[in-house]
This record gives C-alpha cells, sequence and structure tokens, in this order.
C-alpha cells in the first residue's frame, strides 16, 4: 500500500475512531464473576449481535489455501440450486479456474451470484467476469467508485444451496499455490508459501451467512434473487454457531466487539493468530488487562507481508503488550494471512478479519463464532503448529533494538487508522 494512495483516502474519508464498546465492557465486568463463563459468553455475544448461536451443525477447520480452495470446488460442483460467493479478492489466473467452476454448474441450470470487491480484484481482467456474466452468472462489483475508498469488502465466503458455508481469510489468488521451498531464502510474498484457515460448516448455521451475502448484495443495489434455499435442520450432537459481520455502513464493529467481550471474559488462555495486527486502543487495552490478571495471552504475527508498513506499525505497539506479559510470535518461513482466535479452548473464532483498525472501521468483514470444545481442540493445535514455526519476541532484546527501527515503527504507527 503506497503512501499516496493512503494520503488521498484520508483526504476523501476523513479520519475517526473506531466505535469504543463502553457498555460491552461494563457487562463482560459484571458477567466475568459468573460460575459458568461459556454461558455468559453466549449470551453477551448474543446480546451484542442480535444473532444467535445456531446448534445442530457440523464444523470443520480447514488449514491452507490448496485445502480450502479444493474444498469450494467440490461444494461448487454439489450444489443442487444456488452458489453465492463473496470475496476480496480474485487473480487473473487463479480467478480463470474458479470461474469455469461457476460457469459449469450455471450451465446445469444451477443459480450462481458473485461478489468482488472492486479495489482487491483490481489484477482480474475483466474480460473474465465478462465471460461469467456471458454465462448466466450475476456478478456485483463492490463500491467500483464510492466516495470512501476505504470502504472495502473484504469477506472469502461461499455459501451452497442454503446448507453449507466456507467462510475464512483464503481468497481465490494463485499465492496458495507456492509451496513451502519453492523460493529457498525469499521475502517476497508473490514467491514465498501461504500459511492461511478457513472453516466449513454444514447447518442451519449456513443461513445465517446466506442472510449476510443477500444484505450486501441489496445494499450493492444488485438486481433481485430468487428465494434462497431453506436451511437444514440442525443436526443432533451438532455444534453451535454465530455467524458475525463487521459492516461500516451501519457501523456496526459487531465483530470486533465480539472478540473484545471474549477477552474480557477469558479465565486462562486467549491466542489469537493474524496476518495484520495494528490493533484499536480497545484491543491492546482488552490484551494488557487480561494478561495482568493472570491469562495466558498469547499473538502470532508476519515476519513477512505484502503490507512492510502495517507490520511497522503493528511493531510499535509490541513495547507495551510485551511489558503487560503479552507473549508475541513473528511467523517464520510462511506469509502469514490466518485470521483466526481461540479463547479458554471453547470459542473460537475464524473469518476474514484482522486485528487493525482497517477491519474495524472499514472493511466488510464475516466471521464464524464457535463454541465447542471439539473445534477449540482443532484450533489450539493449529495455533501451537504456528507458535512452534514462529520467533518469539524477546522482551530484554526488543527493548534494545535499533533506533532506527523504532524511528520507522512510529513513523508508520502515524497511519494506523488506514491499516
Amino acid at each position: 500500500m503506497r503512501l499516496h494512495i493512503l494520503v488521498l483516502a484520508c483526504v476523501i474519508a476523513g479520519c475517526s475512531a473506531p466505535p469504543t464498546p463502553a457498555a460491552d465492557a461494563y457487562l463482560v465486568a459484571a458477567a466475568a464473576a459468573a460460575p459458568d463463563s461459556t454461558a455468559s459468553l453466549r449470551r453477551q455475544q448474543e446480546r451484542v449481535t442480535g444473532t444467535p448461536f445456531v446448534g445442530g451443525n457440523a464444523v470443520e477447520l480447514l488449514r491452507d489455501g490448496p485445502r480450502v480452495l479444493a474444498a469450494m470446488a467440490d461444494a461448487i460442483r454439489g450444489a443442487r440450486c444456488r452458489v453465492d460467493v463473496e470475496t476480496y479478492q480474485i487473480d487473473a489466473e487463479e480467478g480463470a479456474r474458479f470461474a469455469q467452476l461457476l460457469l459449469a454448474k450455471r450451465a446445469e441450470g444451477v443459480e450462481v451470484n458473485l461478489i468482488f470487491d472492486a479495489w482487491g480484484s483490481v489484477s482480474a481482467p475483466s474480460a473474465l467476469f465478462d465471460a461469467l456474466r456471458q454465462g448466466g452468472v450475476r456478478v456485483l462489483e463492490f463500491n467500483p467508485a464510492g466516495p470512501d475508498l476505504n470502504w472495502r469488502d473484504h469477506r472469502k465466503m461461499l455459501v451452497v444451496d442454503g446448507a453449507v458455508v466456507i467462510v475464512g481469510g483464503v481468497n481465490i489468488d494463485g499465492v496458495y499455490r507456492n509451496r513451502p521451498g519453492d523460493a529457498p531464502g525469499s521475502t517476497d510474498p508473490d514467491k514465498m508459501a501461504w500459511r492461511d484457515a478457513s472453516v466449513r460448516i454444514r447447518g442451519p448455521a449456513a443461513g445465517q451467512f446466506q442472510r449476510l451475502f443477500e444484505r450486501t448484495w441489496r445494499e450493492q443495489g444488485g438486481p433481485p434473487l430468487p428465494l434462497a434455499p431453506a436451511p437444514p435442520a440442525p443436526a443432533p450432537g451438532g455444534v453451535l454457531v454465530q455467524a458475525v459481520d463487521g459492516d461500516p455502513a451501519t457501523s456496526r464493529p459487531l465483530i470486533h466487539r465480539t472478540l473484545l467481550s471474549a477477552i474480557g471474559l477469558a479465565q486462562r488462555s486467549v491466542h489469537l493468530t493474524t496476518g495484520y495486527f495494528v490493533p484499536t486502543p480497545d484491543l491492546a487495552r482488552a490484551l494488557t488487562q487480561a494478561a495482568r490478571r493472570g491469562v495466558d495471552v498469547q499473538v502470532v504475527v508476519p515476519a513477512y507481508s505484502d503490507s512492510t508498513i502495517a507490520m511497522a506499525a503493528g511493531r510499535s505497539h509490541y513495547a507495551v503488550l510485551l511489558a503487560a506479559g503479552v507473549r508475541i510470535h513473528e511467523r517464520q518461513g510462511r506469509v502469514l494471512h490466518t485470521k483466526t482466535a481461540v479463547i479458554d479452548g471453547a470459542w473460537s473464532a475464524v473469518g476474514s478479519s484482522n486485528l487493525d483498525w482497517h477491519s474495524v472501521v472499514h472493511n466488510q468483514e464475516a466471521d464464524a463464532n464457535v463454541l465447542d470444545e471439539g473445534f477449540g481442540r482443532a484450533m489450539e493445535a493449529m495455533f501451537a503448529d504456528d507458535v512452534a514455526g514462529s520467533r518469539t519476541i524477546d522482551p530484554a532484546a526488543w527493548a534494545q533494538r535499533p533506533l532506527p527501527d523504532r524511528i520507522g515503527q512510529w513513523s508508520a504507527r502515524l497511519l494506523d487508522y488506514f491499516l
């Protein structure tokens, strides 16, 4: 992201702070003393979002881009009546493969709808979208020339037949075909292997994600859609899932608020993984307070990124967090793009939202919140793997970092709002 674009965006959009959920913090403090923290967390998050946790779902964690893209392809091939795709980024090469899947399914008579972000997919040729339209796919470009250049659709979401949803951090992008060892010693994000995750949900919770898609479609002026399929009935013994959106158009930073409430209610552990770490004041405060009350707070962040300025701004926050007892790990050997959280091994979040201002203030996001200890164990195993592949920041060594590094980090911090 180049500086002149950031300055232009500032002039056009103006600057504001993320909403401060003071009332949420008060209620979290009142609920923290409750003996059943999971039940308290569920009540708090349903109150904040107005969206219930829905039971009866089968939930599977999908690690890394190749597995996610393969799962998306399988779901599309199995569609019987409708496919809805909402994505930030489509590139030329992977986008062409994906377009063929959509066109083949549309040729079978299945309704196919696609929302793509104008900025994130700027590298995709217009011919790709023209071919989709000619093949009968409804295609909608998100905010192509809106008054706020920062307002982006950052979701990565597929909903099939109102029954299956795949949501997470994986774009339709050829970088996921890079393998470890393809470019030894390289720090070029376009050549390195990427680390990412999504979640596949089968069950009635898919209906909540369907509604998020349809709301965006309407708000962006898309043509009327056929009636969506009814979600399936809950499966006995299934998992509790809640769809949560971040929607700057309605000033509803619900993902940010649910994460803060989960951190505020944590009793044992807060384990976060993010591709972009530029915490808001509320998030930094929540992490330091949790660490100071004895919670094991750890964050895995990138050591390499396609946004070096965001990485520098994030590092400007390390000193305060480290002093409070937060452990910070920088992932080595991969470009970290994962956006996940697991708290007390029971509450998990997987989605498109990063721990940065852009996700809170500017972006359309979608996360799946999951209440289940079995899924939590899978999340903790993935987190442990990322920690093992990381360099842990030593507080004493960090305090001795060179002056030019400090100056660069604090300079980048001036642009927190846009990162």
